[in-house]
Protein backbone atom coordinates (compact mmCIF):
# COMPACT_ATOMS: atom_id res chain seq x y z
CA UNK A 1 0.00 0.00 0.00
CA UNK A 2 1.78 3.50 -1.31
CA UNK A 3 0.58 6.53 0.64
CA UNK A 4 1.09 9.74 -0.50
CA UNK A 5 1.02 13.48 0.33
CA UNK A 6 1.63 16.51 -1.20
CA UNK A 7 0.30 20.22 -1.38
CA UNK A 8 -0.32 22.76 -3.98
CA UNK A 9 -1.33 25.29 -2.07
CA UNK A 10 -0.88 27.00 0.97
CA UNK A 11 2.76 25.69 1.41
CA UNK A 12 4.37 28.00 3.17
CA UNK A 13 1.79 30.54 2.63
CA UNK A 14 -1.43 31.44 4.14
CA UNK A 15 -3.93 31.11 1.16
CA UNK A 16 -4.88 28.77 -1.56
CA UNK A 17 -5.35 25.61 -0.50
CA UNK A 18 -5.05 22.63 -1.91
CA UNK A 19 -3.63 19.38 -1.12
CA UNK A 20 -3.51 15.89 -2.43
CA UNK A 21 -3.67 12.32 -0.34
CA UNK A 22 -2.76 9.52 -2.69
CA UNK A 23 -3.45 6.37 -2.09
CA UNK A 24 -2.30 3.66 -4.48
CA UNK A 25 -2.24 5.60 -7.64
CA UNK A 26 -6.18 7.22 -6.57
CA UNK A 27 -5.98 11.00 -5.78
CA UNK A 28 -8.23 12.54 -2.79
CA UNK A 29 -8.47 16.25 -3.63
CA UNK A 30 -8.08 18.05 0.17
CA UNK A 31 -9.81 21.62 -0.28
CA UNK A 32 -9.77 23.79 -3.70
CA UNK A 33 -8.96 27.44 -2.49
CA UNK A 34 -8.48 30.73 -4.43
CA UNK A 35 -5.00 32.52 -3.76
CA UNK A 36 -5.02 35.70 -2.30
CA UNK A 37 -2.96 38.52 -2.69
CA UNK A 38 -1.62 40.92 -5.39
CA UNK A 39 -4.19 40.77 -8.45
CA UNK A 40 -1.81 39.47 -10.94
CA UNK A 41 -0.02 36.99 -8.36
CA UNK A 42 -3.29 36.18 -7.73
CA UNK A 43 -4.67 35.20 -11.19
CA UNK A 44 -1.53 33.71 -12.45
CA UNK A 45 -1.43 31.17 -9.49
CA UNK A 46 -5.69 30.60 -9.62
CA UNK A 47 -5.14 29.34 -13.36
CA UNK A 48 -2.50 27.66 -13.00
CA UNK A 49 -2.93 25.30 -10.10
CA UNK A 50 -1.49 22.36 -10.96
CA UNK A 51 -4.18 19.28 -10.09
CA UNK A 52 -4.52 16.35 -11.56
CA UNK A 53 -8.57 16.96 -12.33
CA UNK A 54 -8.40 13.56 -14.16
CA UNK A 55 -6.46 11.35 -11.25
CA UNK A 56 -8.88 12.94 -8.59
CA UNK A 57 -11.29 10.04 -7.44
CA UNK A 58 -13.59 12.42 -4.71
CA UNK A 59 -13.06 15.60 -3.01
CA UNK A 60 -13.15 17.11 -0.07
CA UNK A 61 -13.97 20.70 1.63
CA UNK A 62 -13.04 21.28 5.07
CA UNK A 63 -14.91 24.37 5.21
CA UNK A 64 -16.36 27.54 3.12
CA UNK A 65 -13.82 30.09 3.35
CA UNK A 66 -12.69 31.28 -0.04
CA UNK A 67 -8.70 30.65 0.74
CA UNK A 68 -10.10 26.77 0.86
CA UNK A 69 -13.70 26.30 -1.76
CA UNK A 70 -12.57 29.41 -3.99
CA UNK A 71 -11.69 27.15 -7.03
CA UNK A 72 -13.79 24.22 -6.99
CA UNK A 73 -16.20 25.97 -10.00
CA UNK A 74 -12.93 26.27 -12.32
CA UNK A 75 -11.81 22.21 -10.86
CA UNK A 76 -15.41 21.00 -12.29
CA UNK A 77 -15.00 23.51 -15.31
CA UNK A 78 -12.16 21.52 -16.01
CA UNK A 79 -13.54 18.53 -15.85
CA UNK A 80 -13.95 17.20 -12.47
CA UNK A 81 -17.40 15.51 -12.59
CA UNK A 82 -16.59 13.42 -8.82
CA UNK A 83 -18.45 13.86 -5.58
CA UNK A 84 -17.28 17.29 -2.93
CA UNK A 85 -17.82 15.88 0.34
CA UNK A 86 -18.14 19.04 3.16
CA UNK A 87 -20.78 19.58 6.03
CA UNK A 88 -24.20 20.49 5.48
CA UNK A 89 -23.72 24.21 6.68
CA UNK A 90 -19.96 24.25 4.77
CA UNK A 91 -21.53 23.36 1.50
CA UNK A 92 -24.44 26.45 1.98
CA UNK A 93 -21.97 28.32 3.29
CA UNK A 94 -19.63 27.42 0.19
CA UNK A 95 -22.28 27.91 -2.12
CA UNK A 96 -23.05 31.57 -1.25
CA UNK A 97 -19.11 32.40 -1.47
CA UNK A 98 -18.35 31.06 -4.79
CA UNK A 99 -21.67 32.61 -6.34
CA UNK A 100 -20.53 35.89 -4.99
CA UNK A 101 -16.59 35.39 -6.45
CA UNK A 102 -18.54 34.78 -9.92
CA UNK A 103 -20.27 38.20 -9.71
CA UNK A 104 -17.71 39.84 -8.58
CA UNK A 105 -15.47 38.31 -11.48
CA UNK A 106 -18.21 39.55 -14.31
CA UNK A 107 -17.70 42.81 -12.48
CA UNK A 108 -14.68 43.59 -12.57
CA UNK A 109 -14.26 41.99 -16.25
CA UNK A 110 -16.86 43.95 -17.55
CA UNK A 111 -15.36 47.47 -15.58
CA UNK A 112 -11.15 47.06 -16.96
CA UNK A 113 -12.96 46.24 -20.11
CA UNK A 114 -14.51 49.72 -20.45
CA UNK A 115 -11.90 51.36 -19.30
CA UNK A 116 -8.93 49.93 -21.20
CA UNK A 117 -11.68 51.19 -24.10
CA UNK A 118 -11.90 54.40 -22.98
CA UNK A 119 -7.79 54.73 -22.70
CA UNK A 120 -8.12 52.96 -26.66
CA UNK A 121 -6.40 49.44 -24.84
CA UNK A 122 -7.05 45.90 -25.68
CA UNK A 123 -8.60 44.00 -22.67
CA UNK A 124 -8.02 40.37 -22.88
CA UNK A 125 -8.56 39.11 -19.39
CA UNK A 126 -11.78 36.77 -18.88
CA UNK A 127 -13.18 35.36 -15.13
CA UNK A 128 -11.89 31.97 -14.04
CA UNK A 129 -15.57 30.66 -14.12
CA UNK A 130 -18.94 32.19 -13.87
CA UNK A 131 -22.13 31.79 -12.01
CA UNK A 132 -23.04 28.51 -14.51
CA UNK A 133 -19.79 26.88 -13.31
CA UNK A 134 -20.76 27.74 -9.53
CA UNK A 135 -24.12 25.67 -9.96
CA UNK A 136 -22.18 22.82 -11.28
CA UNK A 137 -19.64 23.00 -8.70
CA UNK A 138 -22.56 23.09 -6.42
CA UNK A 139 -24.33 20.27 -7.24
CA UNK A 140 -21.39 17.62 -7.04
CA UNK A 141 -21.33 19.21 -3.04
CA UNK A 142 -22.58 15.92 -0.89
CA UNK A 143 -23.53 17.17 2.35
CA UNK A 144 -21.77 14.54 5.43
CA UNK A 145 -22.27 15.40 8.81
CA UNK A 146 -19.80 15.40 11.48
CA UNK A 147 -19.44 11.40 12.87
CA UNK A 148 -20.64 9.57 9.82
CA UNK A 149 -17.81 7.63 8.53
CA UNK A 150 -18.37 7.24 4.71
CA UNK A 151 -16.44 5.28 2.42
CA UNK A 152 -15.23 7.40 -0.75
CA UNK A 153 -12.71 4.70 -2.34
CA UNK A 154 -11.19 1.35 -2.35
CA UNK A 155 -10.33 0.76 1.18
CA UNK A 156 -10.33 4.93 2.18
CA UNK A 157 -12.98 5.78 4.47
CA UNK A 158 -13.43 9.87 5.52
CA UNK A 159 -14.89 11.34 9.14
CA UNK A 160 -15.79 15.09 9.72
CA UNK A 161 -14.86 15.94 12.99
CA UNK A 162 -15.91 19.45 14.18
CA UNK A 163 -12.89 22.08 13.90
CA UNK A 164 -14.66 24.96 15.60
CA UNK A 165 -12.80 27.75 12.72
CA UNK A 166 -16.39 28.74 11.26
CA UNK A 167 -19.82 26.86 10.65
CA UNK A 168 -19.68 23.64 9.80
CA UNK A 169 -15.57 23.69 9.67
CA UNK A 170 -14.62 19.55 9.70
CA UNK A 171 -11.27 18.36 10.55
CA UNK A 172 -10.79 15.16 7.38
CA UNK A 173 -10.04 12.16 9.21
CA UNK A 174 -9.07 9.31 6.43
CA UNK A 175 -8.94 6.00 7.09
CA UNK A 176 -7.26 3.51 5.17
CA UNK A 177 -7.12 -0.32 5.36
CA UNK A 178 -5.78 -2.68 3.08
CA UNK A 179 -3.67 -5.86 3.24
CA UNK A 180 -4.30 -6.41 6.28
CA UNK A 181 -2.67 -2.44 7.59
CA UNK A 182 -4.46 0.50 8.90
CA UNK A 183 -3.58 4.00 8.38
CA UNK A 184 -4.73 6.86 9.50
CA UNK A 185 -4.46 10.71 8.34
CA UNK A 186 -5.72 13.46 10.17
CA UNK A 187 -6.05 16.72 7.78
CA UNK A 188 -7.37 19.65 9.99
CA UNK A 189 -8.46 22.54 7.78
CA UNK A 190 -8.25 25.10 9.61
CA UNK A 191 -8.08 24.86 12.90
CA UNK A 192 -10.19 27.06 15.44
CA UNK A 193 -10.20 27.77 19.06
CA UNK A 194 -11.96 26.76 22.32
CA UNK A 195 -14.37 29.41 24.12
CA UNK A 196 -15.62 30.77 21.45
CA UNK A 197 -19.30 32.31 20.36
CA UNK A 198 -21.72 30.84 18.37
CA UNK A 199 -20.04 27.83 17.63
CA UNK A 200 -18.16 24.77 19.60
CA UNK A 201 -14.82 23.91 20.48
CA UNK A 202 -12.57 21.59 18.20
CA UNK A 203 -13.66 18.11 18.52
CA UNK A 204 -10.44 16.10 20.29
CA UNK A 205 -12.10 12.96 20.77
CA UNK A 206 -10.89 11.65 17.55
CA UNK A 207 -9.21 8.09 17.17
CA UNK A 208 -5.77 7.93 17.14
CA UNK A 209 -3.96 9.20 14.42
CA UNK A 210 -0.53 8.05 12.55
CA UNK A 211 -0.44 11.67 10.72
CA UNK A 212 -1.43 15.13 11.11
CA UNK A 213 -1.69 17.76 8.15
CA UNK A 214 -2.11 20.68 10.84
CA UNK A 215 -2.35 24.72 9.98
CA UNK A 216 0.05 27.01 11.38
CA UNK A 217 -1.52 30.64 10.42
CA UNK A 218 -0.61 31.78 13.94
CA UNK A 219 2.26 30.26 14.62
CA UNK A 220 4.54 32.81 16.15
CA UNK A 221 1.56 34.24 17.56
CA UNK A 222 -0.57 34.33 20.79
CA UNK A 223 -4.08 36.02 20.71
CA UNK A 224 -5.62 38.83 22.90
CA UNK A 225 -8.27 37.28 25.72
CA UNK A 226 -11.71 38.07 24.58
CA UNK A 227 -12.51 39.86 27.60
CA UNK A 228 -9.77 42.38 26.98
CA UNK A 229 -11.11 42.45 23.27
CA UNK A 230 -14.71 43.38 24.38
CA UNK A 231 -13.42 46.26 26.41
CA UNK A 232 -11.60 47.28 23.95
CA UNK A 233 -14.65 47.38 21.48
CA UNK A 234 -16.57 49.04 24.16
CA UNK A 235 -14.19 51.85 24.99
CA UNK A 236 -13.96 52.31 20.48
CA UNK A 237 -17.54 52.73 20.37
CA UNK A 238 -17.78 54.95 23.49
CA UNK A 239 -14.75 57.24 22.24
CA UNK A 240 -16.79 57.55 18.66
CA UNK A 241 -19.95 58.35 20.34
CA UNK A 242 -18.09 61.19 22.21
CA UNK A 243 -16.91 62.38 18.60
CA UNK A 244 -19.11 61.92 16.68
CA UNK A 245 -16.85 60.01 14.15
CA UNK A 246 -17.37 56.30 12.39
CA UNK A 247 -15.51 53.09 13.40
CA UNK A 248 -14.87 50.84 9.69
CA UNK A 249 -14.24 47.17 10.45
CA UNK A 250 -13.08 45.11 7.22
CA UNK A 251 -14.41 41.65 8.10
CA UNK A 252 -14.90 38.44 6.51
CA UNK A 253 -18.38 38.25 5.61
CA UNK A 254 -18.97 34.11 6.82
CA UNK A 255 -18.13 33.92 10.78
CA UNK A 256 -16.08 37.44 11.80
CA UNK A 257 -19.11 39.50 10.93
CA UNK A 258 -21.79 37.18 12.66
CA UNK A 259 -19.37 37.35 15.74
CA UNK A 260 -19.08 40.82 15.84
CA UNK A 261 -22.34 41.28 15.68
CA UNK A 262 -23.17 38.39 18.67
CA UNK A 263 -20.71 40.78 20.72
CA UNK A 264 -21.86 44.11 20.21
CA UNK A 265 -25.52 42.81 20.89
CA UNK A 266 -23.76 41.61 24.58
CA UNK A 267 -22.52 44.92 25.10
CA UNK A 268 -25.80 46.97 23.93
CA UNK A 269 -27.97 44.16 25.74
CA UNK A 270 -25.91 44.89 28.96
CA UNK A 271 -26.17 48.60 28.96
CA UNK A 272 -22.26 48.41 28.63
CA UNK A 273 -22.26 50.88 25.32
CA UNK A 274 -25.67 52.93 24.08
CA UNK A 275 -27.69 52.19 21.15
CA UNK A 276 -24.97 53.66 18.34
CA UNK A 277 -25.94 52.52 14.82
CA UNK A 278 -24.41 49.34 13.75
CA UNK A 279 -24.90 49.01 9.65
CA UNK A 280 -23.40 45.01 8.11
CA UNK A 281 -22.60 46.45 4.60
CA UNK A 282 -22.39 43.42 2.87
CA UNK A 283 -24.72 41.58 0.87
CA UNK A 284 -22.69 38.13 1.57
CA UNK A 285 -22.95 39.08 5.28
CA UNK A 286 -26.18 39.80 5.25
CA UNK A 287 -26.43 35.96 3.36
CA UNK A 288 -24.04 34.33 5.18
CA UNK A 289 -26.39 35.31 8.55
CA UNK A 290 -29.09 33.55 7.74
CA UNK A 291 -27.34 30.34 6.81
CA UNK A 292 -25.95 30.86 10.30
CA UNK A 293 -29.59 31.01 11.68
CA UNK A 294 -30.74 27.92 9.76
CA UNK A 295 -27.45 25.66 10.97
CA UNK A 296 -28.40 25.86 15.02
CA UNK A 297 -26.75 22.50 15.16
CA UNK A 298 -23.51 24.02 14.75
CA UNK A 299 -23.66 26.56 17.43
CA UNK A 300 -21.97 25.77 21.27
CA UNK A 301 -23.37 26.32 24.56
CA UNK A 302 -23.14 29.59 25.07
CA UNK A 303 -24.83 31.34 22.54
CA UNK A 304 -28.33 28.57 23.71
CA UNK A 305 -27.58 29.87 26.96
CA UNK A 306 -28.16 33.51 26.06
CA UNK A 307 -30.18 33.69 22.80
CA UNK A 308 -31.98 30.33 21.83
CA UNK A 309 -33.30 29.28 25.36
CA UNK A 310 -34.92 32.28 25.52
CA UNK A 311 -35.99 32.71 22.06
CA UNK A 312 -34.12 35.27 20.76
CA UNK A 313 -31.97 36.45 17.94
CA UNK A 314 -28.36 36.30 18.38
CA UNK A 315 -27.48 37.91 15.38
CA UNK A 316 -30.49 40.83 15.35
CA UNK A 317 -31.34 44.35 17.44
CA UNK A 318 -32.93 47.38 17.65
CA UNK A 319 -29.49 48.84 16.72
CA UNK A 320 -28.45 46.45 14.00
CA UNK A 321 -28.83 47.39 10.20
CA UNK A 322 -28.48 45.39 7.12
CA UNK A 323 -27.90 47.23 4.09
CA UNK A 324 -30.08 45.69 1.04
CA UNK A 325 -29.02 48.03 -1.75
CA UNK A 326 -25.91 49.84 -3.52
CA UNK A 327 -28.24 53.42 -2.86
CA UNK A 328 -28.04 52.53 0.95
CA UNK A 329 -24.29 51.22 1.07
CA UNK A 330 -23.67 55.31 -1.06
CA UNK A 331 -26.16 56.78 1.71
CA UNK A 332 -23.86 55.59 4.60
CA UNK A 333 -21.14 57.87 3.59
CA UNK A 334 -23.21 61.05 4.30
CA UNK A 335 -24.49 59.73 7.62
CA UNK A 336 -23.61 62.38 10.43
CA UNK A 337 -22.92 61.51 13.70
CA UNK A 338 -21.38 58.14 15.45
CA UNK A 339 -21.61 54.97 13.09
CA UNK A 340 -19.99 51.59 13.07
CA UNK A 341 -20.12 49.78 9.65
CA UNK A 342 -18.62 46.28 9.29
CA UNK A 343 -18.48 45.08 5.51
CA UNK A 344 -16.22 42.63 3.59
CA UNK A 345 -13.96 42.34 2.65
CA UNK A 346 -11.83 41.18 5.49
CA UNK A 347 -8.89 41.83 3.59
CA UNK A 348 -9.65 45.00 1.68
CA UNK A 349 -8.85 43.61 -1.55
CA UNK A 350 -12.59 44.14 -2.71
CA UNK A 351 -16.36 44.62 -1.52
CA UNK A 352 -17.70 47.51 0.19
CA UNK A 353 -15.36 48.01 2.74
CA UNK A 354 -12.71 49.72 -0.19
CA UNK A 355 -15.54 52.42 -1.08
CA UNK A 356 -15.99 53.31 2.61
CA UNK A 357 -12.12 53.24 3.04
CA UNK A 358 -12.05 55.68 0.05
CA UNK A 359 -14.87 57.90 1.66
CA UNK A 360 -13.19 58.27 5.18
CA UNK A 361 -9.64 57.06 5.07
CA UNK A 362 -8.57 61.14 5.43
CA UNK A 363 -10.90 62.13 8.48
CA UNK A 364 -9.17 61.94 12.03
CA UNK A 365 -12.64 60.97 13.12
CA UNK A 366 -12.44 57.71 11.78
CA UNK A 367 -11.21 54.79 13.21
CA UNK A 368 -10.27 51.57 11.55
CA UNK A 369 -10.82 48.33 13.32
CA UNK A 370 -8.36 45.60 11.74
CA UNK A 371 -9.99 41.94 13.73
CA UNK A 372 -8.29 39.76 11.43
CA UNK A 373 -5.70 38.33 9.61
CA UNK A 374 -4.03 40.06 7.10
CA UNK A 375 -2.37 38.40 4.18
CA UNK A 376 0.90 40.17 2.82
CA UNK A 377 0.53 42.44 -0.07
CA UNK A 378 -2.97 43.21 0.53
CA UNK A 379 -4.43 46.48 1.14
CA UNK A 380 -5.51 44.88 4.86
CA UNK A 381 -1.90 44.46 6.03
CA UNK A 382 -0.75 47.63 4.72
CA UNK A 383 -4.02 49.43 6.77
CA UNK A 384 -2.78 47.31 9.36
CA UNK A 385 1.19 48.47 9.26
CA UNK A 386 -0.41 52.23 9.63
CA UNK A 387 1.38 52.91 6.43
CA UNK A 388 0.60 56.58 5.56
CA UNK A 389 -0.09 56.41 1.35
CA UNK A 390 -2.53 53.98 0.05
CA UNK A 391 -3.85 53.15 -3.31
CA UNK A 392 -7.52 52.26 -3.40
CA UNK A 393 -9.40 52.31 -6.74
CA UNK A 394 -5.97 53.17 -8.36
CA UNK A 395 -6.37 56.43 -6.28
CA UNK A 396 -3.53 57.40 -3.66
CA UNK A 397 -5.46 58.41 -0.15
CA UNK A 398 -3.52 60.21 2.70
CA UNK A 399 -4.55 58.12 5.56
CA UNK A 400 -5.43 60.47 8.96
CA UNK A 401 -8.36 57.61 10.37
CA UNK A 402 -7.05 56.12 13.26
CA UNK A 403 -6.23 51.93 13.01
CA UNK A 404 -6.60 49.65 15.64
CA UNK A 405 -6.27 46.37 15.39
CA UNK A 406 -8.22 43.45 18.39
CA UNK A 407 -6.60 40.02 17.40
CA UNK A 408 -8.72 37.85 19.57
CA UNK A 409 -11.42 37.82 17.04
CA UNK A 410 -9.28 35.16 15.43
CA UNK A 411 -11.27 31.78 14.44
CA UNK A 412 -7.44 30.31 13.71
CA UNK A 413 -5.47 28.91 16.99
CA UNK A 414 -2.28 30.62 17.99
CA UNK A 415 1.21 28.12 18.60
CA UNK A 416 -0.20 27.81 22.19
CA UNK A 417 -3.54 26.57 21.62
CA UNK A 418 -2.98 24.48 19.14
CA UNK A 419 -0.27 23.10 21.14
CA UNK A 420 -3.18 22.53 23.95
CA UNK A 421 -5.53 21.09 21.32
CA UNK A 422 -2.48 18.20 20.38
CA UNK A 423 -1.84 17.50 23.72
CA UNK A 424 -5.76 16.92 24.20
CA UNK A 425 -5.42 13.76 21.67
CA UNK A 426 -4.75 10.22 21.58
CA UNK A 427 -1.50 10.30 20.08
CA UNK A 428 0.38 7.05 20.98
CA UNK A 429 0.36 5.79 17.18
CA UNK A 430 1.19 9.49 15.80
CA UNK A 431 4.52 9.49 13.51
CA UNK A 432 4.57 12.65 11.97
CA UNK A 433 3.15 16.29 11.62
CA UNK A 434 3.10 18.41 8.60
CA UNK A 435 2.63 21.78 9.35
CA UNK A 436 0.65 23.95 6.25
CA UNK A 437 -0.98 27.16 5.77
CA UNK A 438 1.13 29.00 7.31
CA UNK A 439 3.53 31.75 6.60
CA UNK A 440 7.68 30.74 6.67
CA UNK A 441 8.50 32.42 9.75
CA UNK A 442 5.30 31.65 12.18
CA UNK A 443 5.73 28.18 10.47
CA UNK A 444 9.55 28.02 11.57
CA UNK A 445 8.47 28.77 15.00
CA UNK A 446 5.69 26.75 15.61
CA UNK A 447 7.61 23.71 14.60
CA UNK A 448 10.12 24.68 16.86
CA UNK A 449 7.47 25.01 19.52
CA UNK A 450 6.40 21.82 18.93
CA UNK A 451 9.55 19.96 19.04
CA UNK A 452 10.40 21.33 22.06
CA UNK A 453 7.01 19.92 23.19
CA UNK A 454 8.01 16.61 22.52
CA UNK A 455 6.29 16.11 18.89
CA UNK A 456 9.88 15.96 17.39
CA UNK A 457 9.18 14.52 14.11
CA UNK A 458 7.27 17.63 13.12
CA UNK A 459 8.27 18.96 9.19
CA UNK A 460 7.07 22.41 7.17
CA UNK A 461 5.22 21.06 3.86
CA UNK A 462 6.83 22.74 0.82
CA UNK A 463 4.83 23.49 -2.70
CA UNK A 464 5.13 19.97 -4.69
CA UNK A 465 7.14 17.52 -2.40
CA UNK A 466 6.00 14.54 -1.55
CA UNK A 467 5.79 12.94 1.80
CA UNK A 468 5.31 8.87 2.07
CA UNK A 469 2.95 7.72 4.75
CA UNK A 470 3.92 4.12 5.52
Amino acid sequence: MAITFYSLGAAEEVTGSKHILEVDGQSYLIDCGAFQGSRAEADRKNRDFGIPVDRIENAVLTHGHYDHCGLLPLLTKRGYKGNIFATPASRDLASLIMMDSAKIQAHDADFFRRQAKKRGEKFDWEPLFDEADVVKAANQIVGLSYNRPMPIGDGVKLEFYDAGHILGSAMAFFTVKKDGKETRILCSGDLGRSNRPIIRDPDHKLPAPDYIVLESTYGDRRHDSTDNAMEKLADLAKRTVKTRGRILIPAFAIERTQELVYYFHLLVDDGIIPEIPIYVDSPMATNATTIFQVHPECYGEDIHEAFIKHHKNPFGFNSLHFTTSVDESKALNEHTGPLIIISADGMCEAGRITHHLANSIGDPNTTILTVGYMAQNTLGRRIRNKETDLKIHGQWFKRRAAVEEINAFSAHADYFEAGQWLDSLDTSRLKKILLVHGEPKAQAYFKKYLIEKGYTNTEIVQYGKSYEFD
